[in-house]
């Protein structure tokens, strides 16, 4: 059993996307598109584009292509850090406000039919488990790369 929520635990993230994907595409979004947009929109504008990347699990080189396709579907801006003139920030636009608030839509709506016949109650749990089981990878992960170091 132990080996088929391995599986079962990365085959989840996929299908997620997969049925927003199939969603969000009447709007001519990529999945690239609408996560980045989507994770600038949760963290807040302003952004550095190397933490905008680390958040969403990228390198940078290919978070600079989807910005600037964003931006020349004027949907975000980047700007100079005030501080550090190399470091650009990622700001959204107001031409991106609607599109995320459908964005957010269909992913709550995803969310609901996902967690559908779960209550509250065992979603919370199910919350509590995963946090778990990640905190435990981390502290292998962790102790792994002190293993490693000379």
């Amino acid at each position: 059993m132990q080996e088929n929520i391995g599986f079962q635990l990365s085959r989840l993230p996929r299908l997620w996307r997969a049925i927003i994907d199939e969603r969000l595409a009447p709007l001519g979004l990529t999945q690239t598109r609408w996560v980045t947009l989507y994770h600038l929109w949760r963290l807040g504008d302003g952004q550095p584009q190397c933490d905008l990347a680390r958040a969403i699990g990228v390198e940078a080189p290919s978070l600079v292509r989807t910005l600037d396709q964003l931006s020349e579907q004027g949907l975000v801006e980047r700007r100079p850090c005030d501080q550090d003139r190399r470091t650009k920030r990622v700001y959204l636009t107001a031409a991106a406000a609607p599109l995320l608030e459908r964005i957010d839509d269909v992913v709550q709506e995803a969310r609901d039919e996902m967690f559908a016949g779960l209550d509250t109650d065992e979603i919370a749990t199910l919350g509590e488990l995963l946090s778990r089981i990640e905190d435990n990878g981390l502290a292998l992960q962790a102790r792994d790369d002190t293993a490693v170091e000379p």
